[in-house]
C-alpha cells in the first residue's frame, strides 16, 4: 500500500484494501480475546480471594461472554473457501400453494434482512416482484459483508413451513415451501463467456408499489441467457444503465455457479457419490403448531424458539451446518450422518 503506483489501479488497490482489512480484523479480534481472557483470570482471582458472590458473578459474565466470542472467532475461522468472503447474491422463491406460501416468502425475506442488519451487512434489494394478495413472488438480494456467502451458503434449499393459516378462515393448519437459492457475487476479473448473441434484454416497467423496493420508472431490465434458459432482472436503480450493468453482474454470478455446480457433479460422479441438487431437497422445518419446533435436517440442530429464529437469529443453524461440512471434508461424518450425532 506504501508504493507509489498503488493507486494507479483502483480496482486492484480496492482489493488489497479489502484484504487487509479483513486480515486486521482477524489479529484484532485475536488480541481483544487474549485481553478478555486476562480479564477473566484477574476477575476470578479477586473473587476467590474476596469470596464475594457479587465479584463470582460478575467473573461468570465475563466467562459467558468469552465464550460466546470464542464460538463466534471459531466460526470466523472455518470460513476458508474460495468464495466464502465475498457478497451474497440470495433470491428467494415461493413453492406452490398461493398467498400461503408467497407469505412464508416474505417471513423469509424478513428473516435474512434481519439476521444480515444484525451483522452489520449491508442488504439491497435487485429485483422485488410483490404478490397478488400478500408475500412476494420472487426476491434477489445483494447481501454485501465480509464472509457473507460463506455464512449464507447455508441456507441454500428449500424450507418448510407448518402452521395454522391466517388467510384460512376455517383455521385450518397448512404446510407451506419456499426455495432459497444463494450464490457468490464475483470478482470482475473473473473470466465468464458471455456472448451478446446469446442475449435477449427487455426492459419494462418497475412492478410493485415503489418505495424501498423499486422504483416505478420505464428502466427495469431483464436478461435471458438463451443457452440456458437462465433469467436475470434488476429494478432497484433508476437509471436503466445502471440496472442492465447489475443484471449483467448477476448473470455472470449465475453462470459462473452454473459451471461450478457441473464440476461437482462429474467429481461427485467420478468417487461414486449421489448429490441431487433440486427443489426437493427440504432442508430445515419451521412448526408452528400443534407445537414449536424449527430444525435442520441435515445436522439435526433444533430449536423450540420459532420466534426468535424467523426474527433473524439463525446463527446456531449456520455453526451447526459449517461443523458438519467440516466433519464431511475430513472424513468424520457420512452425508447422511448428522453433525449432533457425532457431537461435533
Amino acid at each position: 500500500m506504501a508504493a507509489p503506483d498503488f493507486w494507479d489501479d483502483q480496482r486492484a488497490a480496492q482489493k488489497v484494501i479489502a484484504e487487509v482489512n479483513a486480515l486486521r480484523d482477524v489479529v484484532e479480534t485475536m488480541h481483544s480475546l487474549q485481553a478478555a481472557q486476562d480479564d477473566l483470570a484477574v476477575a476470578t482471582e479477586l473473587a476467590a480471594e474476596a469470596d464475594d458472590m457479587e465479584l463470582f458473578a460478575e467473573a461468570n459474565r465475563l466467562l459467558a461472554d468469552l465464550q460466546k466470542r470464542l464460538e463466534d472467532f471459531e466460526l470466523q475461522l472455518m470460513l476458508s473457501g474460495e468464495y466464502d468472503k465475498s457478497n451474497a447474491i440470495l433470491e428467494l422463491h415461493p413453492g406452490a400453494g398461493g398467498t400461503e406460501s408467497q407469505d412464508w416468502a416474505a417471513i423469509l425475506l424478513r428473516m435474512y434482512t434481519r439476521w444480515a442488519e444484525d451483522k452489520g451487512f449491508k442488504v439491497e434489494v435487485m429485483d422485488y416482484l410483490p404478490g397478488e394478495e400478500a408475500g412476494i413472488k420472487s426476491v434477489t438480494l445483494l447481501i454485501k459483508g465480509h464472509n457473507a456467502y460463506g455464512y449464507l451458503k447455508a441456507e441454500k434449499g428449500v424450507h418448510r413451513l407448518v402452521r395454522i393459516s391466517p388467510f384460512d378462515a376455517s383455521g385450518r393448519r397448512h404446510t407451506s415451501f419456499a426455495s432459497v437459492d444463494v450464490i457468490p457475487e464475483i470478482d470482475d476479473d473473473i473470466e465468464v463467456e458471455i456472448r451478446p448473441e446469446d442475449l435477449r434484454i427487455d426492459v419494462f416497467r418497475s412492478s410493485g408499489a415503489g418505495g424501498q423496493h423499486v422504483n416505478t420508472t420505464d428502466s427495469a431490465v431483464r436478461i435471458t441467457h438463451l443457452p440456458t434458459g437462465i433469467v436475470v432482472t434488476c429494478q432497484s436503480e433508476r437509471s436503466q444503465i445502471q440496472n442492465r450493468e447489475r443484471a449483467m453482474r448477476l448473470l455472470k454470478a449465475r453462470l459462473y455457479e452454473l459451471k461450478r455446480q457441473e464440476q461437482e457433479r462429474q467429481l461427485a460422479e467420478m468417487r461414486g457419490e449421489l448429490k441431487e441438487i433440486a427443489w426437493g431437497n427440504q432442508i430445515r422445518s419451521y412448526v408452528f403448531h400443534p407445537y414449536s419446533l424449527v430444525k435442520d435436517h441435515r445436522t439435526g440442530y433444533e430449536t423450540s424458539n420459532v420466534q426468535a429464529v424467523i426474527d433473524g437469529a439463525i446463527d446456531p443453524f449456520i455453526d451447526a451446518y459449517l461443523r458438519w461440512q467440516l466433519a464431511l471434508q475430513q472424513g468424520k461424518v457420512s452425508a447422511t450422518e448428522t453433525a449432533l450425532e457425532l457431537d461435533v
